[in-house]
């Protein structure tokens, strides 16, 4: 398994994170010998957004006696009344479902507190305003979180979240097709979960997630991927908007290759789903690669611009030509170089100045990338 800092936060993730809300309603004994599993094959990442008592305990079952080898993302919000789940802003019902949390899960801390599910700006303005995010922030001062999240599916609301400095980690739908969708068919489908794609109009990258995407990274802000499969919908060629069918290694590596992505949550319910899952990390290139998917699609004209694949790899100067592309990116969505980006681009151990204009990456390049120009403009850029 491989462990990404989550953002600023100092915190280390599996790459492929413990989604565990298919495990509400299952015994305890099999949601113990999933997470079990997980915890086996190297996952660290946990996220519990689920308020349902019987499963919060049943993973904290799970967990016992290797707490301290996991990373929970537990959320605030979430709460269970008249035997259903639900959302609040109420303050009391708020900490009374954390305390809840804790208890279940037999820990006295939660590495990331998520603040769940805010998706509209009345919703955003009263608990970011507010006693809830007070309260948020009086945790992480005592040590009970360590790290502030968000999750959302609304770029806006979470750009805002990010750009005001109110978060460490956001929690964010994305796969290729919400990159790619109007944002009011992404509400659509997120709403009306399970159906197809088929009315959903493809407009290019979204700009707004892209600009989200890049603040995030620029501002330490560590990504949590969930909906990294669409639901489903993109592993069925009749209901995906490519008209082919991706894989679920394919779907995960495409959300592991955008800017500040740190880990993504993959939904399980036995340990067999969980070695599908981190299968993942044990496969060639070639059966992640998810270039074809949007080759199928003519909508979508990714011509000269960089997806950070890496396809154009291996560079005889060793250069890591994804990462140098994504800082160059960055740093002229900002007009400037920001101090992270330029702490991170001093880290690469090769430098864009090391290009030797061989041109072979650019045989290489799915997506007819200048690559060369990007590395001189890189040099020009970073000075190295």
């Amino acid at each position: 398994m491989i462990y990404r800092e989550l953002g600023g936060t100092g915190i280390a993730v599996s790459e492929v994170g413990f989604g565990g809300e298919h495990l509400e309603g299952k015994e305890s004994a099999i949601v113990e010998r999933t997470v079990h599993a997980a915890l086996d094959a190297g996952i660290n990442l946990f996220d519990v957004f689920m308020s349902e008592p019987n499963v919060r305990t049943n993973i904290g079952r799970g967990l016992a006696g290797r707490r301290d080898r996991a990373v929970v993302q537990g959320h605030f919000r979430a709460v269970w009344k008249d035997g259903q789940y639900g959302r609040t802003l109420d303050l009391a019902e708020t900490k009374f479902f954390f305390q809840d949390l804790l208890d279940r899960l037999g820990t006295d801390y939660i590495d990331i507190g998520m603040i769940h599910m805010v998706d509209n700006k009345a919703d955003f303005d009263a608990i970011f305003n507010g006693e809830i995010y007070r309260y948020v922030l009086e945790l992480k001062r005592k040590g009970v979180i360590r790290a502030i999240g968000l999750s959302s599916h609304i770029s806006s609301i979470a750009l805002e979240a990010v750009n005001r400095g109110l978060i460490d980690v956001l929690m964010f739908s994305l796969n290729p097709a919400y990159d790619l969708l109007h944002q009011e068919a992404i509400e659509e489908l997120i709403q009306i979960n399970g159906t197809a794609f088929e009315s959903a109009e493809i407009r290019g990258v979204s700009r707004a997630r892209s600009e989200l995407y890049r603040a995030c990274d620029a501002k330490g802000v560590g990504i949590v991927v969930m909906k990294g499969l669409g639901a489903g919908l993109l592993l069925d060629a009749k209901r995906s908007p490519f008209g082919v069918a991706m894989t679920v290694p394919q779907c995960i590596h495409y959300a592991l290759t955008r800017p500040a992505v740190s880990s993504i949550v993959v939904g399980v319910q036995t340990p067999e789903e969980v070695a599908a899952a981190v299968r993942y990390e044990s496969l060639p290139e070639r059966e992640r690669d998810y270039s074809h998917i949007f080759a199928a699609e003519p909508r979508f004209n990714p011509k000269g611009h960089c997806m950070y694949c890496n396809h154009c790899l291996p560079c005889v100067a060793h250069i890591d030509i994804a990462q140098v592309n994504r800082y160059l990116d960055l740093a002229e969505a900002e007009g400037t170089v920001p101090p992270t980006v330029r702490a991170h681009y001093d880290s690469l151990a090769h430098k864009a100045a090391e290009c030797v204009s061989c041109g072979a990456c650019e045989k290489r390049c799915p997506f007819d990338v200048p690559v060369m120009a990007r590395m001189k403009q890189a040099k020009a850029q970073f000075g190295a």
